[in-house]
């Protein structure tokens, strides 16, 4: 598999000191090479690991972790302490630093080599204590990071580095990230609002507001010529319904789902931006809410949160971007209703249009139908159901003092039985641990109803997302059970109020 961030580095930092003189440096430095050059060539590790010079002073590191900062190309910085490299030298380093931290808690070798061990060999080889003098000075600091332990050789380990490394890209993403609210968020609707100057802070993201009817200019100006190749790509790579084809009685409506597309996209990019948010009841101009141009959008990348719901479409953005180049994808999603049979209980999410069809492998239908808020037009969407597989649900909401990112991993499953009057695209999921112990424990954390649904980035990438932005994460999965999180639910009030200080 291509790295999906290789144009993106990992810079690999390695810890030493002067004491042990030329010959040990220099092979602490092939070593150390030789442990980047793995990580770099592991299918696992999605951006390019760039080797660094051995460090062996506080001017020198200090330095590094400048320039990492400065380095717009670096998702994040890798330190492993190969020999003993007194901790007090990383203090400024450490201070400065800016990018995600990952410690790679490794060694050269695997096995010890028992029969000809002598003491140059111990020298040369002390990360085993040289990483937790390291560590201690990190954690006195307050220095956020991820602790990743074992040989770079061990799948597991490598597999945990590119979880760290999509959590950093995400974090990149949102940093990188201008939104557009096309308008205001539903009236009356508590969980869409949210402060944006702090999640300018916290998440780095630009969230701005546009007037509708700037969009309604920009889906005026586009060409007849570009709707023309549009529909033409819409009946080659879709089932499209013979009303929406050429000749058929509502091709017209497939014409302004393809002029919307085009609009909305060539607007984001004029502004730079890569996710943006709707409301139905906003629509100015717009003959249609967007549908068929907003599922298109997302496939492409694009956030998107609906009803002027912009942290969901911080969201989106960012699962996108950590779930690149894995099998899968991640959509706006909103859990719609259930099946509660006993024993057997099951989630069905989908919303009024807009569900990414990256969650599915099959050919989408492209249909019309009413839609009985919004007053407009009937919109065009794309039907299908998403594929089964594992999954994460995962909202945002302000909680007035911080964030809260709540997630719940989930079981996507096939439909119990054919859906053939819900015109809608939509996803239907078991909840880990099970139905009423996730339901419980998600309405106890006050976690929002619209989400993100990935089914490529997994839980793994969304809490080393959370450690970054210093960000409280409560996870609903296997082991949660209905006492332990309201306890964590309680325990973490506490710990962000004083986190915060006075």
């Amino acid at each position: 598999m291509s790295k999906p961030y290789a144009d993106r580095e990992i810079w690999f930092l390695t810890g030493s000191q002067d004491l042990y003189g030329e010959e040990t440096l220099r092979q602490v430095a092939e070593q150390s090479q030789e442990v980047a050059r793995l990580l770099d060539a592991s299918p696992d590790v999605p951006a390019t690991v760039v080797w660094k010079p051995v460090l062996k002073d506080a001017d020198a590191i200090r330095r590094a972790m400048l320039d990492a900062n400065a380095d717009d190309r670096v998702l994040g910085v890798v330190t492993w302490m190969h020999t003993f490299s007194p901790a007090k030298m990383w203090i400024a380093g450490l201070d400065q630093l800016r990018k995600p931290l990952l410690h790679l808690h490794t060694q050269a070798n695997v096995e010890l080599p028992w029969d000809t061990i002598d003491f140059d060999f111990m020298n040369l080889n002390q990360a085993a204590h040289g990483d937790r003098e390291y560590a201690y000075v990190a954690t006195r600091l307050g220095v956020a990071r991820t602790t990743v332990v074992g040989h770079v050789t061990n799948p597991a380990v490598t597999a945990r580095v590119g979880s760290w490394v999509r959590g950093a890209a995400g974090w990149a993403a949102t940093h990188e990230l201008r939104l557009v609210r096309f308008g205001d968020n539903m009236r009356n609707v508590a969980v869409t609002e949210g402060d944006k100057t702090e999640a300018e802070l916290r998440f780095g993201v630009s969230v701005n507001t546009w007037g509708v009817n700037d969009l309604v200019r920009a889906v005026d100006e586009v060409s007849e010529a570009d709707v023309d190749a549009l529909v033409a790509e819409y009946e080659d790579l879709y089932d499209v319904a013979p009303e929406l084809r050429k000749d058929g009685e509502r091709h017209a409506s497939l014409r302004y789902a393809a002029r919307q597309e085009i609009a909305l996209e060539t607007f984001l990019a004029s502004v730079g931006a890569k996710a943006f948010t709707t409301n139905f009841e906003d629509l100015g101009d717009l003959r249609q809410l967007p549908g068929l141009a907003v599922q298109r959008l997302m496939a492409k990348g694009y956030g998107f949160g609906a009803e002027g719901d912009w942290k969901t479409a911080v969201l989106v953005r960012a699962a996108k971007v950590m779930g690149a180049g894995l099998p899968g994808g991640a959509s706006l999603m909103e859990d719609y209703t259930y099946d509660l049979t006993p024993g057997s209980e099951k989630i069905l999410g989908a919303h009024m249009l807009e569900v990414c069809p990256s969650l599915t492998t099959s050919t989408p239908r492209v249909e019309i139908h009413p839609l009985g808020i919004g007053g407009k037009e009937d919109p065009v969407r794309m039907v299908f159901d998403a594929d089964p597989g594992v999954g994460v649900v995962v909202s945002l909401a302000d909680m007035r003092d911080r964030f809260r990112l709540t997630a719940n991993v989930v079981d996507v499953v096939a439909p119990s039985a054919p859906l053939p009057h819900l015109p809608v695209a939509r996803a239907v999921w078991e909840p880990r641990p099970d139905f009423p112990t996730s339901a419980e424990a998600w309405l106890t954390a006050g976690g929002a109803h619209h989400t993100v649904l990935s089914t490529a980035a997994g839980i793994d990438a969304f809490e080393v997302f959370a450690d970054i932005a210093r960000t409280e994460l409560l996870v609903i999965d296997e082991s949660t059970t209905r006492r332990g999180f309201r306890d964590q639910v309680r325990w973490n009030q506490v710990y962000y109020r004083l986190a915060q200080g006075l």
